[in-house]
């Protein structure tokens, strides 16, 4: 049985933020055989004095190992914060030997030091929890490569990933034990350690699934046989259809994730449109045969989704869950829900007053892919 502690400071300057926080915790000696690990997210104001507060925590607090990472604004259970000086932490206590620090790698999984590949030839960790740097372009490989690394090998499923793109307006700072950039890090669970993740897209769909027939590069030409502008303004409405640059920010495109059991897709931005040919160009690459649909992304749509997820997640639990993460878009919160602390509360209606860190992404992280647009909770039990 593990216990979690949790503290949120607003504090004025690192060093308030750093006393208000270690007060806030208050940890006692650590029982035989358990050991600590901090998850510690801080607003990007704090990131000149990430490795002060970092080093003020690491002297004063209990806590064997810390991860974590800075967002424009960071999230937790009793709400959430832009644009000012903030930090949150969640204090887990596990057994000793059942969670391991994943260092920062930057290029490949075999960057991993011997140590770190010892550790999980001898525990199959089935979970992670990670935070990568958005500049840098290995890192969508890096997720995949090390999902495939922690692959169980009596059941032969990659390991599943949880996190986010680090966000910043200074420095994409990541915490793993100290202060690190310019790749991906985390920290990963033993079996034991037991979890329940879900997603929510914040979109809806306009129309059915359709299959690209021709495609090129980040092109679509046709849809089903037809030019897939006509398929596409005939998913959107004719409203929609007599006004295209209604459509821009609002209707996106959405690849499905072949194989998924809950209907996830990604969530692509239309870039351009090109009514005398017929084609819609996307944020990504097209590959002629995969299918797309179209979806619609606005408040009503995302709130929906929302409490669908954390129902449906809150109905897997075998009992109250004793704290959580949350990663989220920086495109939500405020902007998306109406309201700062707007996201979060759907949460805490549902869940109640489960103690939840997280923060706001350049992109989140599920399983072995990165999405966008998307709010991923995980809970541990």
């Amino acid at each position: 049985m593990s216990s979690f502690a949790f503290a949120r400071s607003e504090a004025t300057g690192w060093s308030a933020v750093a006393k208000e926080l270690e007060s806030s915790l208050a940890l006692s000696p650590l029982p035989d055989g358990m050991a600590r690990l901090g998850l510690l997210y801080v607003t990007d104001p704090l990131a000149d004095d990430l490795a002060s507060l970092l080093t003020y925590l690491h002297q004063k607090l209990p806590v064997d190992h810390w991860s974590g990472s800075v967002g424009i604004g960071i999230c937790t259970n009793q709400g959430e914060v832009f644009d000012a000086p903030a930090a949150a932490v969640l204090v887990v206590e596990l057994p000793s030997g059942s969670f391991a620090m994943i260092p920062p790698i930057s290029a490949d999984v075999g960057e991993l030091p011997a140590e770190t590949r010892a550790w999980m030839a001898a525990s199959t960790p089935p979970f992670a929890i990670v935070h990568g740097d958005p500049t840098n372009p290995n890192v969508p490989d890096l997720i995949e490569t090390l999902a495939m690394e922690m692959e169980t090998a009596t059941l032969e499923i990659p390991g599943f990933l949880v996190g986010g793109l680090t966000s910043s307006r200074r420095d994409y700072f990541q915490i793993s034990d100290d202060v690190a950039d310019g790749g991906l890090s985390g920290v990963m669970f033993a079996p034991e350690v037991e979890v329940a993740t879900s997603l929510t897209q914040g979109c809806a769909p306009v129309g059915p699934t359709h299959r690209i027939t021709e495609g090129a590069d980040n092109v679509i030409i046709s849809l089903d046989g037809e030019p897939a502008l006509e398929v596409f303004k005939r998913d959107i409405g004719e409203l929609l259809a007599r006004d295209l640059a209604r459509v821009a920010g609002y209707i996106h495109a959405a690849f499905p994730i072949e194989g998924s059991d809950t209907g996830d897709y990604l969530v692509r931005n239309l870039v351009a449109i090109d009514p005398e040919h017929g084609w819609l160009a996307v944020a990504g690459p097209v590959v002629t045969g995969e299918r797309v649909l179209f979806v619609r992304r606005d408040p009503i749509a995302a709130e929906e989704d929302l409490r669908r997820m954390v129902r449906d997640l809150k109905a897997r639990l075998p009992g109250p869950p004793r704290g959580g993460v949350y990663f989220t878009c920086v495109a939500r919160g405020p902007q998306m829900f109406g309201k700062e602390g707007g996201e979060m509360g759907v949460i805490r209606e549902i869940l109640g007053d489960v103690p939840i860190v997280g923060f706001y992404g350049q992109g989140e992280i599920s399983n072995n892919r990165l999405y966008g647009y998307t709010g991923v909770l995980t809970l541990f039990l």
